[in-house]
C-alpha cells in the first residue's frame, strides 16, 4: 500500500510540475494517496474474517464538516461492546458514514436506523449493508439529525462531530422519547466538558443541563490515528444514560437561571447580581409577555435561550429596550436588594457557579422563586410544556 502511495506521489509530482496553482496540486496528491489508502486497507482486510468495516470511500471527505471515517476494527468492536444493544433493540445511528459501525450493530440487534445527511455515504452504505444481505434492517434518513424528528428507539450510537455536539446531545437528553443509553464518540476536548465536574476548569452550564437529567459516563479514548483522514485531535468515547427520576423544577426556569449564573462562571454570585445589567435582564424576562414555548440551541453552551415571536432574545430588541427606559431604578434597587439578601442569608453570596454541584443550584434557585425572583416568564411558566418540541 505505501509503495502504491510513493509510485502516485511521484507520478503526481511529474505531472504536475507544470501546474500553476500548487495548493491545488497538492490538494489533489493528497485525495490520490488517500484513495490509494483506503483501497489499500480494503485489499489487506477483505481476507480477513469479518473484516468487512475496512472498506474506505471512494470520494472527498470534508474535514470541515467533520468527516471523519472510523477504521479501526477493534475500536468499533469496543463501541459495540460499550453500547450493549440487545437483539430486540432498534438503534439510532447519527452520523453512519460508509458503514463501519453499522454492519456491526445490524449483527446485534433487530434493526438500525442510520441518520445520514450526505447522499455519497448514503449511497456507499445502502451498498454494503445490501451486500451482506441486512437492508430490511436497516432504514436510512437522509436528513440534518438537527432538524429531524426522530422514530423510536432502544439506544443511540453516533460518530458526532464538533459542530453539532452540544446541540444534539441537548436534543438527546431533553426529547421526547425515552431511550436506555446513549454512546457518542466525540471530540475529545468536547467530552471533557461534558464529563466535567464542579471545580474542575471545563465545567460548564452544557455539562449541568445534562447531568440535570441524565448521567455522564467515561468510557475510552480514541487515537486520532483511527480515522481516516487523520483529524487534528483525539476522541473520546462516552456513555449518557437518562435519568429514571428527574428534580421536580421548571425546565425553562431552570435554564433562565443557570444561563443568569454561568455567564460568568467564575464570578462570585454576589458580584453577578449586584450588576444593573443583570438585574435589568431579569426584570425584562419576568415582565415579557407571551413567550413562545420552545428553545433556542447554542453549539457552544447547550439551550441558549427561550425565543419571542420566532426570534431570539438579543439585546438589540425594542421590545426590550423601551422596557429598559421605562422600568424604575427604585424598582431595580429593591430587587438587586432582594436577591442579594437570599444569596447572603442561603451562604451562596461569596459562591462562584463554576463550583456549585446541581444540587446547589437547585437549593438556590427554589429559595430565589420562593422570595418571588424568577428568571423567566411565570405567565407562560404555569403552561408550560417545553419539552414537547425538543
Amino acid at each position: 500500500m505505501f509503495r502504491r502511495c510513493r509510485s502516485i506521489r511521484a507520478d503526481l509530482n511529474r505531472r504536475l510540475l507544470g501546474q500553476r496553482d500548487p495548493d491545488r496540486a497538492r490538494r489533489l496528491l493528497q485525495a490520490k494517496c488517500l484513495h490509494a489508502r483506503a483501497n489499500g486497507d480494503d485489499g489487506r482486510r477483505a481476507s480477513e474474517k469479518g473484516g468487512r468495516e475496512a472498506r474506505g470511500p471512494e470520494f472527498w471527505l470534508h474535514k470541515s464538516k467533520g468527516q471523519h471515517i472510523l477504521t479501526n476494527p477493534r475500536v468499533l468492536d469496543s463501541i459495540v461492546r460499550r453500547a450493549d444493544p440487545k437483539p430486540g433493540d432498534t438503534v439510532l445511528e447519527i452520523g453512519p458514514g460508509t458503514g463501519n459501525l453499522t454492519l456491526k450493530l445490524l449483527e446485534a440487534s433487530r434493526k438500525v436506523v442510520a441518520v445520514e445527511i450526505d447522499g455519497r455515504m448514503v449511497d456507499v452504505l445502502r451498498k454494503r449493508v445490501a451486500d451482506c444481505g441486512f437492508e430490511d434492517r436497516l432504514t436510512v434518513i437522509q436528513k440534518d439529525a438537527l432538524k429531524t424528528q426522530f422514530p423510536p428507539f432502544d439506544i443511540v450510537v453516533a460518530n458526532i462531530p464538533y459542530q453539532i455536539s452540544s446541540p444534539l446531545v441537548i436534543k438527546l437528553v431533553y426529547g421526547k422519547i425515552r431511550f436506555r443509553s446513549a454512546t457518542l464518540l466525540l471530540q475529545k476536548e468536547f467530552a471533557r466538558r461534558l464529563l466535567a465536574n464542579p471545580g474542575d476548569s471545563e465545567y460548564n452550564r452544557l455539562a449541568v443541563n445534562v447531568k440535570l437529567v441524565a448521567d455522564v459516563e467515561f468510557a475510552m479514548d480514541v487515537s486520532k490515528r483511527d480515522f481516516l483522514p487523520v483529524p487534528k485531535v483525539d476522541s473520546s468515547v462516552v456513555t449518557i444514560r437518562p435519568k429514571t427520576e428527574l428534580p421536580n423544577v421548571n425546565l425553562a426556569e431552570w435554564w433562565a437561571f443557570t444561563r443568569t449564573c454561568f455567564g460568568k462562571k467564575n464570578k462570585t454570585l454576589g458580584a453577578t447580581f449586584k450588576q444593573k445589567r443583570k438585574v435589568m435582564d431579569i426584570l425584562k424576562t419576568s415582565t415579557l409577555v407571551g413567550l413562545r414555548e420552545d428553545v433556542t440551541i447554542n453549539d457552544n453552551d447547550g439551550i441558549s435561550s427561550v425565543s419571542i415571536d420566532g426570534g431570539d432574545m438579543d439585546e438589540g430588541n425594542s421590545e426590550e429596550e423601551s422596557l429598559s427606559s421605562s422600568v424604575p431604578e427604585g424598582e431595580m434597587n429593591l430587587l438587586k436588594e432582594k436577591i442579594v439578601g437570599v444569596l447572603r442569608a442561603e451562604g451562596f453570596e461569596d459562591k462562584r457557579p463554576s463550583k456549585l454541584s446541581n444540587d446547589e443550584l437547585l437549593h438556590l434557585l427554589a429559595v430565589l422563586n420562593h422570595a418571588g425572583v424568577y428568571f423567566r416568564n411565570q405567565v407562560k411558566s404555569r403552561q408550560d410544556t417545553l419539552l414537547a418540541d425538543v
